[in-house]
């Protein structure tokens, strides 16, 4: 692959890009998750004044953020080179998220998460860019899979944390210490991590798409129904991601479940999602990319659809664990469909597009979840409308057709 070269002048090694990619959204995920942890101390600081209202616009603030730096960070990086954006984001995220810590109020607060969230979204991208071109031919599924758990150990180490920590320290606390691994990062990165980015890529996509563009290329060269396709299938992804993780236990506990067994249900959850990282991408990379979406998306609809049945004892913590299983790892198979699918000049534009366009269905899950509990029909369904989602999701990858760049034969 051309992507296993170093950088400009043998800089960087290509051991170093899955550790440190890695180790990157980790962050991401420390940082995506840490409002949640510090929001109910923020909500009784009379200081502040917040209530669920303003709480839940800070939150929708950074995802606009987030999905705002996948769109522009995604061509960037094509234009400029993964080593260099992926500098860039890091520190930028890691410095705003530094800053929150000494936030004097709401809107301060929010626009600073705004500003981090900015390098949040473009971290993703260029990191998945970065695995798919350096990981061994026909493993690029396992690859992106194994990468993505990063974020889940990130919004654990997020929530151990809180605990430790918020009681003795208080919630700034808990932004300098999520801004503290850059500090080492960094210099890392600027050390060790290679460029990936082949020197005739823009030639070569230029001839395979007739544009230099890298963001008019995703419309070009039969490239179309693809972008469409996996726009539409990230929404569906995350919507289902962001809904779930949000109102999961309140639906369980409408459903007549007590708070305890509702917040335990939410960790088998993100347990399932481990396994599933874990699951998916071998099994991608043993049967072809298209049938594991496919797969995974028809069957997260199913284990949606029975968690409607209330069943006794062990079996909700396996229903919720084999929810988990797959609607988690779904997207992220869409990532590394993505990354097969595209042309290396253009990929991490094309997977910012998804991501950022994703960021709306994130924004519209908690809206569903919310709504449906609001009318008092979260439970069963709720689960129903996931299902849904679910189903649409597998429908819309399958209109991408082969997964493999139109002039070249595709992996599946």
């Amino acid at each position: 692959m051309s992507g296993k070269k170093a950088g400009p002048g043998g800089r960087g090694s290509p051991r170093w890009v899955a550790p440190l990619c890695w180790t990157a959204v980790a962050l991401e995920g420390f940082d995506l998750v840490v409002l949640g942890v510090v929001l109910p101390s923020l909500l009784r600081d009379p200081a502040w004044g917040l209530n669920p209202g303003t709480a839940s616009l800070i939150s929708v603030v950074g995802l606009l953020g987030v999905m705002a730096g996948a769109l522009g960070i995604g061509p960037l990086t094509d234009r400029f080179g993964r080593r260099r954006m992926m500098l860039i984001t890091v520190t930028s995220f890691s410095v705003f998220t530094l800053l929150c810590a000494f936030a004097t109020g709401p809107v301060m607060f929010g626009v600073l998460r705004f500003l981090a969230g900015l390098g949040l979204g473009g971290v993703l991208p260029v990191a998945l860019a970065m695995v798919n071109e350096f990981a061994r031919v026909g493993k690029g599924g396992s690859a992106t899979t194994t990468m993505m758990t990063g974020y889940h150990v990130g919004a654990v180490a997020t929530a151990l944390l809180g605990i430790l920590v918020i009681p003795s320290f208080g919630w700034r606390a808990m932004f300098v210490i999520g801004a503290l691994p850059a500090l080492v990062l960094v210099p890392l990165i600027a050390a060790r991590l290679p460029e990936s980015l082949p020197g005739d890529a823009v030639a070569e996509t230029a001839e395979v798409t007739g544009t230099r563009n890298p963001v008019a290329a995703l419309f070009r060269g039969g490239y179309l129904r693809a972008t469409l396709a996996f726009w539409v299938t990230s929404f569906m992804g995350l919507l289902l991601v962001y809904g779930l993780n949000t109102w999961l236990p309140e639906i369980m506990r409408s459903a007549g479940y007590e708070l305890g067994a509702a917040l335990a249900l939410l960790l088998v959850l993100n347990v399932g999602a481990v396994v599933g990282l874990l699951v998916a991408g071998r099994v991608a990379d043993r049967i072809g990319l298209r049938k594991a979406v496919i797969g995974w998306f028809a069957a997260a609809a199913v284990f949606l659809a029975l968690l409607s049945i209330r069943l006794p004892g062990v079996g909700v913590y396996v229903s919720v664990l084999l929810a988990g299983v797959f609607v988690f790892s779904s997207q992220v198979l869409v990532y590394a469909a993505i990354s097969r699918h595209y042309p290396a000049a253009v990929r991490a534009t094309a997977l910012g597009a998804a991501s950022g366009i994703g960021r709306l269905g994130a924004i519209t899950g908690p809206l569903i979840g919310g709504a449906l509990l609001s009318a008092g029909i979260a439970y069963p369904w709720g689960f129903y409308v996931f299902a849904l989602v679910a189903a649409l999701g597998a429908v819309a990858v399958a209109a991408v057709g082969r997964i493999g760049a139109p002039t070249r034969k595709a992996d599946a």
